[in-house]
């Protein structure tokens, strides 16, 4: 987390004394506390800013990006440090072959600001009643009905992409990538179906790096912003999905600015 919270920085071009706030998206802290943002603070040198990890599993990115937007937006804070940061090879079964080969670690990062010519509209949702479908409980394990996964997936991910379109009264031609959590190739073929859209703007690292859970969107976004694949003004959508079971899409207006 620290690691790409110092690239997102340097990236932003500010000092790490400028971010107000820092928000970690994760299931597998170090520490149930101190926090995992604190222990960022501790690593980067943000004196500022106040800390808090959010859990909201593979939708966490989202969620916590959420959260920073409405503190931007309410006028609390200016910079906030938002990160998706999970060590998955820690709470899975090893001897689960059907569920550890489909994890990985990983972390990815934002530096959010004030802009006025951006524009983002954030879609959450919740369904507890299938909660049990993919659990970590205290004896440290994952455990997944993947089919009850896929079928969900496959079904809400493609209405809350439509939510936000329809809001913004964005076409989806309008779109340049979608950017869904990365968790299973056929889920996003799938969604890219049923929305009618061609598979090449659904970009995909899964094969690299499994299932990082929060942190997928935002290392997907680092390596097509490194990749030079963004412009300003391109509109985005990210996806996310998992237990919870959680779900939520955002439209976002790239605009990159160094300060």
């Amino acid at each position: 987390a620290a690691q790409a919270a110092k690239k997102a920085i340097a990236d932003a071009g500010i000092a790490a004394e400028q971010i107000e706030a820092i928000i970690v998206a994760t299931s597998t802290p170090d520490y149930i506390f101190p926090s995992t943002a604190n222990l960022v603070q501790q690593e980067i040198g943000a004196e500022r800013a106040a800390c808090f990890d959010l859990s909201a599993a593979c939708t966490g990115f989202l969620y916590a990006m959420s959260v920073a937007d409405a503190y931007i937006k309410a006028g609390m804070y200016k910079k906030v440090l938002v990160i998706g940061a999970e060590v998955m090879s820690q709470v899975v079964d090893w001897k689960d072959r059907s569920v550890c080969v489909l994890f990985g670690d990983g972390a990815g990062a934002v530096v959010l600001g004030e802009d006025s010519s951006g524009k983002s509209i954030f879609r959450l949702h919740s369904d507890s009643g299938s909660a049990q479908a993919l659990t970590l409980g205290k004896e440290n394990a994952v455990h997944m009905n993947g089919r009850e996964i896929f079928s969900f997936a496959v079904r809400k991910v493609p209405e809350s992409v439509k939510e936000v379109l329809e809001e913004s009264e964005t076409a989806k031609e309008q779109v340049k990538y979608f950017i869904l959590h990365q968790a299973n190739v056929r889920i996003i073929e799938s969604v890219a179906k049923r929305l009618g859209i061609d598979m090449n703007r659904f970009p995909v690292n899964l094969s690299r790096y499994g299932n990082t859970s929060s942190a997928s969107i935002p290392i997907l976004l680092d390596e097509l912003n490194r990749e030079n694949k963004l412009q300003n003004e391109d509109l985005l959508v990210f996806a996310g999905f998992g237990a919870g079971l959680n779900w939520g899409s955002i439209l976002v207006k790239w605009n990159c600015h160094k300060s």
